[in-house]
């Protein structure tokens, strides 16, 4: 019978505490899981990850492991000492590590005859608990955020399952694209967060297209000339035709979400009239009249 190395089947050093070897557990489970790798051994890998964790993660196994002295070398012609028994060690009360990939009995394929022989074929517990450790799962949870973090890019702290997480979002990142967390999901798996854009105040989004409605007055749509516009870079100055109709779309080029192809600004013109409140106001709209011959209905 070869002599079994769990801390260099889990690359961990002798002294490594119970946080160390559950990450590099984990580690390799998601490297080696069958569900996900179908090269020539990961199978053989997973089981014996899994074989190494149930050992090292539960206290009293590593304990009883450790009294075997550190003098072995995996691989090596191992008999256990005088006197030990696998007795103290339940045999296989649950559900094991290796489950589903090979039975369930004691000394069967899922754990070698070295861990048969030294605890009587437990296995798949998690030390503490007595629970079986699962394999790593992706999960997947909605991310809103501003048009201006795409804009700009940046960082935002989310709070999941009692966790808060530092997310960083790229600049450009569109709604429905993932951005991913290794290792953040249920049991080391990864973390999926879909972008959706919560509602702006001003602009309606359009694929990487931003639309922003622009109030104009008469005199600036029919004399034309410089008018501020809001962007999510900032103001910037559109220059209005003369005889810009309400309902005209301008373009500002590359003003939208960035991306290879950066996404445009589509400025919808809205005549604004003013109100006539004093009988002035009142004589200028006549003037205007008399002086226009205009019918906005026959243009």
């Amino acid at each position: 019978m070869e002599y079994k190395d769990y801390y260099k089947v889990l690359g961990v050093p002798r002294t490594a505490d119970a946080a160390e070897i559950k990450r590099a557990y984990r580690k390799l489970a998601r490297q080696y899981h069958p569900d996900k790798n179908k090269a020539k051994g990961a199978e053989d890998k997973f089981k014996e990850a899994n074989e190494a964790n149930d050992v090292l993660g539960d206290p009293k196994k590593r304990e009883a492991y450790d009294q075997l002295g550190a003098n072995w070398r995996a691989g090596e012609r191992f008999t256990p000492p005088p006197g030990w028994s696998p007795g103290g060690f339940s045999r296989g009360g649950g559900r094991r590590a290796g489950a589903g990939f090979g039975g369930g009995a004691p000394g069967d394929a899922n754990f070698s005859d070295f861990f048969s022989t030294l605890f009587g074929g437990a296995g798949g517990f998690n030390g503490a608990d007595g629970g079986f450790e699962s394999p790593p799962q992706d999960q997947r949870a909605k991310l809103a955020i501003a048009l201006e973090d795409s804009y700009n890019g940046a960082t935002r702290n989310i709070t999941i399952g009692g966790r808060t997480l530092s997310v960083r979002i790229p600049k450009g990142v569109t709604a429905g694209q993932t951005i991913r967390l290794a290792g953040q999901g249920a049991h080391g798996g990864n973390l999926l967060l879909e972008i959706e854009f919560a509602p702006h105040a001003q602009f309606q989004l359009d694929g990487r297209d931003i639309q922003v409605n622009l109030p104009v007055a008469p005199w600036e749509a029919a004399l034309g000339g410089k008018v501020p516009v809001p962007t999510l870079g900032g103001t910037v100055e559109l220059n209005l035709p003369a005889g810009t109709q309400g309902g005209k779309k301008l373009r500002l080029k590359g003003r939208g979400l960035p991306g290879t192809t950066p996404g445009d600004e589509i400025v919808l013109i809205q005549l604004v009239t003013p109100p006539a409140k004093t009988d002035e106001e009142k004589a200028f709209y006549e003037e205007m009249k008399q002086r226009f011959d205009f019918d906005p209905r026959k243009v």
